[in-house]
């Protein structure tokens, strides 16, 4: 029986003439939405597999370093000195070596602020107006004092903006390694007046700053089998590329500093004093709340002093792509344990008095839900810590800390829209640990593989921390005005990080939109999350590219999503689905006159033999308003008939009974391919959902139908009532027709 009714609601689309398909041309846009992306992916090879995994020849490059850094507090500046141990896993020799200077960008003879289109403003004040036309531009890059090999001798090296060029007296083969130091300093930025991703936030109320300290270093640049030496220069919007290593840095401050950075500190009990000693042990046991280590009243004690000694920390981290660092003696200190599947890790935070009471409230727990929300989702932190700290004005991450702003008001009191914003900046850049920290893409070439997956997991970590959580990126209704906009400035999300004209939409937004509505309403959460911590354990301290996250993903699901991933990632185009017409259909006993003539030619050409079951279009020529009423099995003779000589009456009442039948058409005038998702709304107000995969428009981009048998009359039918699919024209998603205010709404 359920063949038999199967063929029975396949009849409308059979029997009744439909918009045909129109013939493709060479000339019209992506004809076949569904073919596969061997046109536009990486050829396989034993670097990385069809699959998306590492394959037997993956290989990467491992830099160690040894830093001793000093902050000199009262003039701003930073001195260094690191000795970096270079291996080459690569079977190819190496007849240089590229590093990254990217504080360079702070140079007088930087070339990014050249490269950007700026008018003349119609007015200004008095101090843009000096900045701008009257004062030198400050100078922060890097003074490189030497270069020096193992033996002491210098080697020759070339400046190129953000890159340096070491250049090697013989290659460097396979499996060999290479030491070499670097001197250096540099003024620090004060990243509110300057700019820059680090820097320092100066207090006018009592003279103290914030130490935000980052890229401030000499870094090896990234040497791998997808493009060699990862030297394009930091322009400032596509972020680092960088290999792993083990570093073990000191970090020389004012003896009132109170500081953290990546990796383990090993001289606590230098560092701290007794009591706070005691305080970070016992937030070593504490998995509930945070433990304040060093208090308001310390740190407001410190601001004061402006101590002439100094102070060193010392840093052990192993295995990570880069290093952090922050200080002040403005510093408040709390922490507390984190309990993961398989070991246990430290959520921190540090901020200075002008972030109470909202940071002492949130920030240390954001982080802990952060680390555990991530870690179900992927792999287990790995790391010994995950610091937070308050800076103005910031949102930027490096291995186990970031800098992340917001504060209460003068008066203490915090608006709703500061505390949601606060508590996303943390989540965010605490998730970055993950993305690409662990799971280390290339974010000088790809920004979204960065932040766009960070963002998908960040909406996702809010929303386990309050379902009714102000998110902005995720929901699929929060693309809409970027997708919808003009097209002339959007660009695909597969563009290069510096050609990104809508960055936060492009980069952040559109990628986060298209992994929830994956995981949501394509894949189902179970297939998408299985595939998704298989992309993240395959490539967990590796380089990924964009194929092996599509290949990732596909091979661990059994689900092709060639044309999703051409679709939202490749183009700009727009998803727009609707109805086009509904039809209602009756049973009879007698064939409607449009329907003989097709009958006729049916039966020639298929030999259809015997009596049929006739589906009458409500408005047709033999249409009967008598009836127009529920369908029963009597209503047609020859169904009547087939029944009671097929079916014993147990079968009978085992049988579907629908009253009511309706072809609608849908449109699809949007180019993405999308599935189609429609409720019914009947006549007692209950509703039913159906969900057609995206497949349904393989054989025609334009025109579907579907025949819906229902046992009660449906007086509403709705395509995606819920905003799943970023459908960016709602007005033509409902039947009957209704005037939609917006569509937006």
């Amino acid at each position: 029986m359920k063949q038999f009714f199967s063929l029975l609601l396949v009849l409308p689309c059979v029997l009744f003439s439909q918009e045909a398909p129109k013939p493709k041309t060479q000339s019209e846009k992506n004809p076949d939405k569904f073919k596969q992306m061997y046109d536009l992916l990486a050829t396989p090879n034993m670097y990385r597999t069809a699959s998306g995994a590492p394959g037997p020849e993956y290989y990467q490059q491992k830099a160690d370093y040894k830093i001793d850094i000093e902050l000199d507090d009262k003039n701003t500046k930073l001195y260094g000195q690191e000795t970096v141990t270079y291996t080459n896993n690569a079977k190819e020799s190496l007849d240089y070596m590229w590093m990254q200077l990217d504080q360079n960008q702070q140079s007088r003879k930087s070339l990014s602020p050249l490269v950007e289109s700026n008018v003349t403003d119609p007015a200004a004040s008095p101090k843009g107006f000096s900045r701008k036309y009257l004062e030198e531009d400050f100078d922060g890059g890097l003074n490189i004092e030497y270069v020096k090999d193992a033996s002491g001798k210098p080697m020759k090296y070339t400046i190129n903006q953000t890159m340096m060029r070491i250049e090697l007296d013989k290659p460097l083969k396979y499996n060999e390694k290479i030491s070499f130091s670097i001197k250096w300093w540099y003024n620090i930025n004060n990243y509110r007046l300057d700019g820059g991703r680090s820097g320092y936030e100066h207090f006018d109320k009592d003279g103290n700053n914030l130490y935000v300290i980052a890229q401030f270093y000499p870094r090896m640049a990234v040497y791998n089998d997808v493009e060699g030496w990862q030297n394009q220069q930091f322009w400032g919007s596509g972020e680092f590329a960088l290999p792993f290593g083990d570093f073990e840095v000191n970090i020389t401050v004012p003896a009132d500093h109170i500081l953290e950075a990546t990796g383990d500190l090993l001289n606590r009990s230098e560092v701290f004093t007794k009591a706070q000693l005691e305080r970070y042990q016992l937030a070593e046991k504490t998995f509930d709340k945070p433990v304040v280590v060093v208090t308001q009243a310390e740190a407001e004690a410190a601001e004061k002093g402006f101590s002439d000694k100094k102070k060193t920390w010392k840093f052990k981290a192993t295995n990570v792509r880069d290093f952090g660092i922050s200080t002040s003696r403005k510093f408040m200190y709390d922490a507390m344990a984190v309990k993961l599947e398989t070991r246990n890790t430290m959520a921190i935070s540090l901020y200075p008095k002008e972030g109470n009471p909202l940071w002492g409230e949130y920030s240390t727990r954001a982080v802990a839900h952060t680390l555990k929300s991530y870690s179900s989702h992927t792999f287990d932190y790995p790391y010994p810590k995950a610091i937070s700290i308050n800076a103005e004005d910031q949102g930027m991450e490096y291995p186990m800390i970031c800098w992340n702003f917001g504060r209460p008001g003068p008066d203490g009191v915090t608006p709703e829209r500061t505390r949601t914003g606060m508590i996303s900046v943390i989540v965010h850049e605490v998730g970055h640990n993950f993305f690409p920290m662990i799971v280390n893409s290339d974010e000088r070439q790809w920004t979204w593989m960065d932040e766009g997956l960070n963002s998908f997991m960040e909406y996702m970590a809010l929303m386990e921390w309050d379902p009714n959580f102000p998110a902005d990126r995720g929901p699929a209704k929060n693309i809409v005005p970027y997708m919808s906009g003009d097209q002339k400035g959007l660009e695909p999300i597969m563009s290069n990080s510096e050609s990104i004209r809508q960055f936060g939409n492009n980069a952040y937004g559109k990628p986060a939109a298209a992994l929830n509505i994956l995981r949501e309403t394509v894949m189902g959460r179970e297939l998408f999350d299985y595939a998704f911590k298989t992309y993240a354990n395959r490539w967990k301290f590796k380089h990924p590219t964009p194929e092996d996250f599509f290949r990732t993903m596909e091979d661990a699901s059994a689900f092709d999503l060639d044309w999703y991933w051409r679709g939202w990632f490749y183009t700009t185009d727009t998803n727009d689905i609707g109805i086009k017409e509904v039809k209602k259909y009756f049973v009879s006993n007698e064939p409607s006159k449009e329907t003989e003539e097709f009958l006729k030619t049916r039966r020639r050409r298929n030999r259809i033999e015997g009596p049929m079951v006739f589906m009458i279009a409500d408005g047709s020529e033999s249409y009967k308003p008598a009836l127009n009423k529920p369908f029963e099995i009597k209503d047609s003779k020859a169904l009547d008939e087939y029944i009671n000589q097929t079916f014993s009456k147990e079968e009978q009442a085992k049988l579907k009974s629908p009253k009511y039948f309706y072809q609608v058409t849908f449109e699809k005038p949007g180019e993405l391919v999308m599935p189609i998702l429609v409720e019914l709304t009947f006549e007692d107000g209950t509703t039913e959902n159906h969900h057609f995969p995206a497949q349904i428009w393989r054989m025609n981009d334009k025109i579907a139908n579907r025949t819906f048998a229902t046992s009660k009359a449906v007086t509403k039918i709705v395509v995606d009532s819920k905003l799943e699919t970023a459908d960016v024209d709602v007005s033509n998603n409902t039947w009957p027709k209704q005037e939609v205010k917006s569509k937006f709404d």
